[in-house]
């Protein structure tokens, strides 16, 4: 019967291939052989296209089990096996697992069936960066984090860290629509003893079109989306037709989200982009603030790709910590832990200080006293204090919504 998977060996010495991303090339660890994409594309075709046929048979064959129990309960839901050619092991993984590795013999496998039909990707962006590259990036996201923890850096150790290719929609679209502004200006003049404000106010009226191309919206249910957001955006130049061969040495996942629902995403952040696009145009008032919007995302093409993620996962007092890296960029993404002790030593500190500066000035130069001298010495030193270790606060978050701006199509907005 043939193998619903395939392994990709080396021609020289039988070991198992790996797609290495600074080469652009699968090699060999063991006797260093290299081997051009389209090279080992040819190579597997036959066994890819075997596997695949192989898949569907199975699924599509019955046997008689009727004497057999069918309830495993929740254990096996979800779970498909498969057999390794090099050692005959059965591959146990998720019914969304396209490309995985033998526990067993080492050997890369992929499963073709995942990718037949209207499963198979369009697109891929192959990875650049590598496993240490991660570590490294990873280690640098500490740095100059002053409210961090000591002990997260000394006792966090990176528990698992593995490279996938993670299943994404790239939509086409158009966001358009009329947005009202109320809108003022100030302006202040001196009649002898007197100030006098004159506040003009504005309607401003703004209608206009945006156009985006391959707006990106992770597709897998088992990568936390804020993550995948974040570590945008991709380089489209190098965004290539999808080979199987770019996916051993790594994971790789098939969509378990559909076009449609993930397109809900994906309107909120083009319509997000294009009324930020248009606040822009609204210029030369000293205030804003939208009265009335009508605006709506218009669907276009939409594609399937595979993109390179580096995720590591990572322990500190018993809890879990999530980081992502783009594994062609090297953008590395993933919240930090505050030390609740460290917030209030910078608050203090910082209020020590400014509230010391503003009482020396004071003696020299300015002699407030009474309430003045309350609100400019103690209370204000406060208020600047709670500002800067909220912004140190901030930075310990790097999990945010994003917008769409990096997709917005060549000529920006049209205003209409």
């Amino acid at each position: 019967m043939a193998a619903e998977v395939t392994n990709y060996k080396c021609l020289a010495c039988t070991g198992p291939l790996r797609f290495d991303g600074a080469s652009g090339k699968l090699v060999c660890d063991f006797c260093d052989s290299t081997y051009e994409v389209a090279e080992v594309e040819a190579m597997m075709k036959e066994q890819n296209d075997a596997a695949a046929a192989a898949m569907k048979a199975n699924a599509d064959s019955k046997w008689d089990t009727d004497g057999m129990s069918e309830d495993w309960g929740n254990d096996a839901k979800g779970m498909k096996t498969y057999t390794c050619k090099s050692c005959g092991a059965e591959l146990i993984c998720d019914e969304t697992t396209a490309a995985t590795c033998c526990p067993y013999c080492g050997n890369q496998t992929v499963v073709p069936g995942q990718f037949a039909g209207s499963l198979k990707p369009e697109y891929v962006i192959p990875f650049k960066t590598d496993k240490e590259a991660a570590k490294k990036a990873l280690k640098k996201h500490y740095e100059g984090k002053k409210l961090l923890p000591n002990s997260f850096v000394s006792g966090n150790r990176i528990e698992d860290i593995q490279g996938v290719y993670v299943p994404f929609w790239l939509y086409d679209c158009q966001a358009s629509g009329d947005i009202d502004y109320s809108a003022t200006t100030k302006t202040v003049k001196k009649v002898g003893n007197k100030e006098i404000t004159t506040t003009k106010y504005y309607d401003v009226k703004r209608s206009g079109s945006l156009d985006f191309k391959k707006v990106p919206v992770d597709a897998s249910t088992r990568m936390p989306d804020g993550h995948m957001d974040c570590i945008e955006p991709y380089d489209y130049k190098e965004l290539k037709d999808f080979s199987m061969a770019y996916m051993p040495g790594f994971l790789a996942d098939k969509y378990d989200v559909s076009v449609e629902d993930c397109g809900a995403r994906m309107q909120e952040r083009c319509q997000a982009t294009f009324e930020s696009e248009m606040e822009d145009t609204v210029t030369g008032y000293d205030t804003q603030s939208v009265k009335h919007k009508a605006v709506k995302v218009e669907k276009g093409d939409v594609h399937y790709a595979l993109m390179p993620v580096w995720l590591l996962g990572t322990k500190w007092n018993d809890q879990s910590f999530i980081f992502a890296m783009n594994g062609q960029t090297g953008k590395l993404v993933g919240d930090l832990p505050v030390d609740k002790g460290k917030y209030w030593k910078y608050l203090i500190m910082w209020t020590v200080i400014l509230a010391a500066v503003i009482n020396v000035l004071n003696l020299i130069m300015f002699n407030m006293t009474g309430g003045t001298l309350v609100f400019m010495g103690f209370i204000l030193p406060l208020i600047i204090g709670f500002v800067i270790v909220s912004i140190m606060k901030g930075n310990m978050k790097s999990i945010v919504a994003q917008k769409a701006g990096a997709y917005i199509a060549k000529g920006g907005l049209k205003l209409s």
